[in-house]
C-alpha cells in the first residue's frame, strides 16, 4: 500500500484533484491520508511524471521507496507490440487499464480495432506510423513492451568504410542534411551526379541492416557492384532478392516489384530503407513498401521527385520530405557536371498532319467545351461517355504530334550534322516504330524494350567503346539502364513530363575530356501544345519543397 500525507489544509479543488490518483483514507494527527490508486490514476490520464508533479505541487509527503514502487507499477504496464506477417502490420496489445488513457491517441494515429479478450484490447497499425505512436505514448508516460526486438537497432556485423572514392562537397552536404533530419529524407540531384554514392556513404554513418529498393534489375546489380567497389564490406554481406536469386543478407537489394511481394516477410530484419528513383514510390502498389517497412532510418534518391500528377505530396510523409537539392546548372558551375546548352528546335506539321490535327482538335473541343484536361479526366473516371471519347481523341492528338514526319526528318538532319563533327549522340523517342524508322535512316544502334537483355548489353557495350556514333532509344533508356556517356541528345518524342526531360538531360552531363559542352536538342512542333509543355517543364523549382 502506497500512502500520501497532506500536512496542510487542502481546498476543494486540490482535494478533488488528488482523488484522481488516490482514495481518501481519513485524517490523523499528521494530516490527511490518501492511498494511491493505480487504476484510477491510469483511468484519469496520469502518467508517472504527472503523479510526481502533483505530489510536489501540493506538498504531499511520500516515502522515496514508495515513489520507486509507483515507477515500477507504471513500467510494468505497457502496450505490447508484435509483428503480424500475414498483414505486414504491427499488432498492438493494450491492457484494459491503459486503454481509456490511450484510446483517442491510438485511433487518431490510424490504428484499427481487431479484437479483445478479458485482459486486453487489440489494434492493428501500419508500421510506418509506429515511431510516431511511440513518441506520443512516451510523452504521456506510456511505454512499449517489445518482446520481438522490433525497435532495436540491428547493427551490421562489421564496421564498414568508404574506399576508392571521396565524397564531393555537395554529396557531403546532402549526407549531413540527412543526418541532421534524424537520418531520413529525400535527396534530389541530377542524373550523373552520384546519388548512389550518397546512399552507400549512408551505410558507413548509420551501419545497420539495410534494405535497398531499385526500379530495375539492372540498377539492382549496379548498386551491388558499387557497394563492393566503394566500401570495405565483404561480398557475403550483400544479398539480392528477386526472381532469379533470393538471399537475405545484412544489406539486401531488391526491386520495387519484388519488394512489394516480400516486405511483409522481411520488414522486421531491417532498420534502414533506401529507395532509389523514389518518384515511383507513390504508385499504389509500390507505396505499400514504405507503408509496411519498419525502418526507422530512410533515404529517398531521385533526380525528379516532383510528379506531374501531384502524388509527390503523398511521397514526402513516407520518407521525410526533400532535405537537399542541387540543380544541374549549380553542379555545372561547381565543375562536377559537363557544361550544357539546350536548343529548342521548332518544326511544323506536314500539310496532311496539320489537317488531321485541326479535325481532331475541333472534335475534342466540341466534346469538352471549356473544361480543363483534369476535369475531363475526372469525369471519365466517373463514367462520363463524352469525357471517355474526348480522352481517346486527346490520345490520338498526342500520337499524331509525337510521330510527326517533320520531327523525324529534323532529328535525322541534326544527328548527321553532329556525327560529322565527331559527336556521340543519343536520340530519344517514345515509340518503338518511330525509333526503328530513325535507326534505319541513320544506320544507328537501336535500343527498345523488345531487344533481348543480352543483345541490349552488347549494344550498350559497343556504343560505350565507340568514340563517335548514334544510339536510338525508347523509354527503356530513361531510367534503370547504365547508358554510356554521350555529348549530344536529341529528343524527338516523349511524355512531356519534366521528370523525363531531366532524366534525358542527365545522360549527357558526366564531365567530358577537354571540357566539351553537351548539347540537348528538343524538337517541338510549333503552334501546338508541345510548345506550352516545353516551356512548362523547365519552370518547376524544387526549392519550394525543401524541408
Amino acid at each position: 500500500m502506497i500512502i500520501f500525507r497532506a500536512k496542510r489544509w487542502l481546498d476543494e479543488n486540490e482535494f478533488k484533484e488528488i482523488l484522481k490518483i488516490a482514495d481518501y483514507s481519513g485524517y490523523d494527527k499528521h494530516g490527511a491520508i490518501f492511498k494511491f490508486n493505480f487504476d484510477k490514476a491510469i483511468r484519469n490520464g496520469y502518467g508517472y511524471e504527472d503523479v510526481v508533479l502533483l505530489l510536489q505541487e501540493y506538498g504531499l509527503e511520500v516515502d522515496e521507496n514508495e515513489l520507486e514502487e509507483i515507477r515500477r507499477l507504471y513500467e510494468g504496464i505497457r502496450i505490447r507490440i508484435e509483428w503480424d506477417r500475414s498483414t505486414g502490420s504491427i499488432k498492438l496489445r493494450i491492457p484494459w487499464r491503459l486503454y481509456y488513457r490511450v484510446r483517442d491517441l491510438i485511433k487518431n494515429i490510424g490504428a484499427r480495432y481487431i479484437g479483445k479478450n478479458e485482459r486486453e484490447i487489440m489494434y492493428r497499425l501500419l508500421p510506418n506510423k509506429l515511431y510516431l505512436l511511440i513518441d506520443e505514448l512516451n510523452k504521456n508516460g506510456v511505454y512499449i513492451d517489445d518482446p520481438e526486438n522490433l525497435l532495436e537497432d540491428k547493427p551490421l556485423p562489421t564496421i564498414i568504410e568508404l574506399r576508392n572514392i571521396e565524397l564531393r562537397s555537395y554529396q557531403r552536404e546532402a549526407l549531413d542534411k540527412w543526418i541532421e533530419n534524424n537520418y531520413s529524407g529525400i535527396i534530389a540531384l541530377p542524373t550523373g551526379s552520384g546519388k548512389t554514392i550518397i546512399g552507400i556513404a549512408a551505410l558507413t554513418v548509420k551501419p545497420v541492416r539495410t534494405l535497398i529498393i531499385t526500379y530495375t534489375r539492372e540498377q539492382m546489380f549496379q548498386w551491388r557492384d558499387s557497394i563492393l567497389r566503394y566500401t570495405t564490406i565483404g561480398v557475403g554481406m550483400v544479398g539480392l532478392m528477386y526472381s532469379g536469386e533470393k538471399r537475405l543478407a545484412p544489406i539486401t537489394i531488391t526491386t520495387y516489384q519484388s519488394g512489394f511481394r516480400l516486405i511483409n516477410d522481411i520488414a522486421p530484419y531491417f532498420n534502414m530503407l533506401i529507395v532509389d528513383e523514389v518518384h515511383h514510390l507513390p504508385a499504389d502498389k509500390f507505396k505499400y513498401i514504405a507503408l509496411h517497412s519498419l525502418a526507422k532510418y530512410k533515404m529517398g534518391l531521385s533526380a525528379t521527385p516532383i510528379r506531374e500528377d501531384g502524388k509527390h505530396e503523398e511521397l514526402f510523409p513516407l520518407l521525410g520530405g526533400i532535405i537537399y537539392y542541387r540543380s544541374p546548372a549549380e553542379l555545372v558551375q561547381m565543375g562536377y557536371l559537363a557544361r550544357y546548352k539546350i536548343y529548342t528546335v521548332r518544326v511544323g506539321l506536314t500539310r496532311k498532319e496539320q489537317k488531321e490535327f485541326e479535325t481532331l482538335r475541333r472534335k475534342y473541343r466540341a466534346l469538352i467545351g471549356s473544361a480543363s484536361f483534369q476535369e475531363v479526366l475526372e469525369a471519365a473516371r466517373k463514367g462520363d461517355e463524352r469525357a471517355k471519347e474526348a480522352l481517346k481523341i486527346h490520345s490520338q492528338i498526342r500520337m499524331l504530334l509525337a510521330k510527326s514526319e517533320s520531327k523525324i526528318d529534323k532529328a535525322v538532319e541534326i544527328a548527321k550534322k553532329e556525327l560529322e563533327r565527331g559527336g556521340k549522340i543519343i536520340v530519344f523517342t517514345q515509340y518503338v516504330e518511330q525509333a526503328k524508322k530513325i535507326s534505319e535512316k541513320l544506320g544507328a544502334y537501336l535500343l527498345t524494350g523488345e531487344v533481348p537483355v543480352e543483345t541490349r548489353k552488347n549494344v550498350l557495350r559497343r556504343f560505350k567503346e565507340t568514340d563517335s556514333g548514334i544510339l536510338v532509344v525508347t523509354t527503356v533508356g530513361d531510367e534503370g539502364l547504365d547508358i554510356p556517356d554521350a555529348n549530344v541528345g536529341i529528343i524527338v518524342s516523349g511524355t512531356g513530363s519534366r521528370r523525363q526531360f531531366i532524366q534525358r538531360l542527365g545522360r549527357l552531363l558526366r564531365p567530358k575530356e577537354g571540357d566539351v559542352e553537351a548539347k540537348l536538342y528538343e524538337i517541338v512542333l510549333e503552334k501546338t501544345p508541345e510548345e506550352y509543355h516545353s516551356w512548362k517543364r523547365k519552370k518547376i523549382d524544387l526549392d519550394e519543397f525543401l524541408v
